[in-house]
């Protein structure tokens, strides 16, 4: 619900390893509301998300090991640099990044001569890349993207492409919102449609 306005309801699938969904809708039919409802930002007004048959709020720490949710906001420190930015979200993961691989990463994916900067100086592209650029080194079993090809420039978007047909070849699983023509075909696929009934 948002308000007294119902965005969707009846809403029944499963997601598999090495799945990708596409969620679809039009603006305002409750795509993000969804998302951060299955990353348990949200708690739903009835029915159950399951996550190995279990309901998500019974296992909230054990689910989010398993998640990597990535919404609108890039959710970067506009103080520290994009090394500091990725090195702290992988310790509180609970994982070692050490500073040459940051580096090297952020190289890949085109931020070289950029890396040492403040985020809060970077264009909102490249504050988008050094977002994404977590996604390299995370191997939770669950990807929520919310349009994470925005703001991305062509040849970023193919290696962002790349990036997720990699983690569904390894077993694991994406939702994805998007407004823009991607190829994520490579794994089983299943699309969500909120809002048809208004489309």
């Amino acid at each position: 619900m948002r308000g007294d306005r119902r965005l969707f309801e009846h809403l029944d699938f499963d997601l598999e390893s090495g799945q990708f969904m596409y969620l679809r809708g039009h603006n305002g039919s409750g795509k993000t509301t969804l998302l951060r409802t299955l990353a348990g930002l949200l708690r739903q007004e009835e029915g159950e998300i399951l996550w190995d048959d279990t309901p998500i709020h019974r296992i909230r720490d054990s689910y989010h090991e398993e998640l990597m949710y990535l919404g609108h906001l890039n959710a970067l420190k506009g103080d520290l640099n994009a090394i500091e930015n990725l090195r702290i979200d992988s310790a509180v993961r609970g994982q070692h990044l050490d500073e040459a691989a940051a580096w090297q990463l952020l190289t890949d994916i085109g931020l070289r001569g950029h890396e040492d900067l403040p985020t809060k100086y970077l264009s909102q592209g490249q504050k988008r890349r050094v977002a994404l650029a977590r996604l390299w080194i995370n191997r939770s079993a669950l990807w929520i993207l919310d349009e994470p090809f925005s703001a991305l420039d062509a040849t970023s978007v193919d290696v962002l492409q790349a990036i997720i047909r990699q983690h569904l070849a390894r077993g694991g699983m994406a939702i994805v919102t998007t407004h823009q023509e991607v190829d994520l075909t490579s794994g089983e696929v299943c699309c969500v449609v909120l809002g048809a009934r208004d489309a």
